[in-house]
């Protein structure tokens, strides 16, 4: 049954790294790590952050024209 646990765990930290999922994640525990203190975006804030910049630059491969 490990076996099967194991997989299970590996194909969803698959799909979160590919779908960007993880990207919030990763920025609380950045944000926390640098200062406990500090105020961290609710993911709805850092999400439309996130797309606001993806979106104001081409070159970031997210536009298609």
């Amino acid at each position: 049954m490990s076996g099967v646990r194991r997989a299970v765990d590996w194909v969803r930290w698959y799909v979160r790294e590919v779908s960007g999922e993880s990207v919030y994640d990763r920025y609380v525990t950045h944000a926390r790590s640098h200062d406990p203190d500090a105020e961290v975006m609710s993911r709805r804030e850092f999400e439309r952050r996130r797309m606001d910049e993806r979106e104001s630059d081409p070159r970031k491969g997210f536009r298609c024209c």
